[in-house]
């Protein structure tokens, strides 16, 4: 199993753990993860921040790092022959590592369907001749990979297994001494040190400006352990109160005590929108990047919601639009104002059925589809 930043990590171990409830004898794993992968057994062959890396522009510096570390990967599934190689999100590199295994005749499932999409579709084919399976996060996503012959299972969205609907507000209030008349706004800029870089100096900037029209706003920054010294540096000089949350298990508790959030796109805004907190997404990458993207992409939304929603219900600033300004006035209308409240709340009632929400756990459907595969291998 190979995952190469926190939310892989997140989604493999629940892999892990459902493989070893469903499979019937001893299940042994190997390969990349992070400290949720290790707790159920994992192994990493070396840390998976080092594959964190975000972006056409700004993966150039780290290009001799990570093809060692994909020669490396390789070079260990060949030796190790497993029984099935799971690629975890990350496609850039995933399906370079399915390069290299071609004629290793060794089971490949990618688990997270790349978003083809949203943009560059012609890619369907190529990567419909590295891999053997796609497990796909999304319910119109078997549709589109199937037109180019890989065959492609909707598991389900493992957001709605992962307590996002169900924290404790006024427990983490209490835990931090915040009081019942404080606005707390929780922000979200990324896992990837490169989307903290990009995000963070602006988010900071935005919520400055908020302050001076809500004298009692707390900030909380719920972080991954990939960029969580790199984020307290940042924000130990911010002339306002900043709640930095490191313990995974309380992020949920932090939504559950906020009136507004500010992310970066992503599954963060699906777990937003399960715990019912509007939202608004903002983010830059950069401006060659961005460039090439907007040529590119051939969706009208970035964010999750909107996409699965098909409608334009969470503000979206990118690029240009991402500046502190219109970042604090959008939350501001969302906190001030109840129509806007009440419009994404409501919105969100629609989400749970569209992941998959029907009783069975994704994680154990994508156990299920990944042992099938096996069984049928050998």
């Amino acid at each position: 199993m190979v995952a190469g930043e926190p939310s892989g990590d997140a989604l493999g171990a629940r892999l892990m753990t459902a493989l070893k409830q469903a499979g019937g004898g001893p299940v042994r794993f190997a390969g990349v993860g992070g400290p949720l992968m290790e707790a159920e057994g994992l192994a990493s062959l070396f840390p998976m921040g080092e594959l964190a890396v975000m972006g056409l522009v700004e993966i150039l510096p780290h290009a001799p790092r990570l093809l060692r570390r994909l020669g490396q990967t390789a070079a260990e599934i060949r030796r190790l022959e497993p029984d099935a190689v799971v690629t975890i999100d990350s496609p850039g590199f995933s399906f370079r590592l399915a390069q290299r295994l071609r004629g290793s005749r060794i089971l490949h499932v990618h688990y997270v369907a790349p978003q083809l999409w949203a943009w560059r579709p012609e890619r369907g084919k190529k990567i419909a001749q590295r891999i053997d399976h796609l497990m796909a996060l999304l319910p119109f996503e078997p549709a589109f990979f199937e037109v180019f012959g890989l065959a492609c299972s909707f598991v389900g969205h493992p957001v709605i297994e992962a307590g996002a609907d169900r924290g404790d507000g006024p427990g983490f209030r209490a835990r931090h001494g915040i009081g019942p008349e404080a606005v707390v706004v929780s922000l979200l800029p990324g896992s990837r040190h490169t989307e903290v870089e990009r995000t963070l100096p602006v988010f900071g900037r935005a919520m400055a400006r908020l302050t001076r029209r809500l004298a009692s706003l707390v900030v909380v920054l719920p972080v991954a352990d990939t960029v969580a010294r790199r984020v307290e540096r940042a924000v130990a000089d911010w002339p306002f109160p900043v709640i930095v949350v490191r313990d995974a298990g309380e992020k949920y508790d932090a939504f559950a005590a906020s009136e507004a959030a500010l992310a970066k796109s992503g599954t963060v805004t699906l777990e937003l929108a399960l715990a019912k907190v509007p939202m608004v997404i903002a983010y830059r990458v950069n401006p060659i990047t961005g460039l090439i993207a907007r040529r590119l992409i051939r969706v009208p939304h970035v964010s999750l919601v909107n996409l699965l929603l098909e409608r334009p219900l969470v503000p979206e600033l990118l690029q240009q639009a991402c500046t502190p300004e219109r970042i604090a006035d959008a939350l501001a209308r969302l906190i001030e104002e109840p129509e806007e409240r009440r419009a994404q709340i409501e919105g969100f009632g629609e989400i749970p059925r569209k992941l998959g929400s029907d009783g069975v756990a994704p994680s154990a459907r994508a156990a299920e589809v990944l042992l099938g595969l096996v069984r049928r291998r050998a």
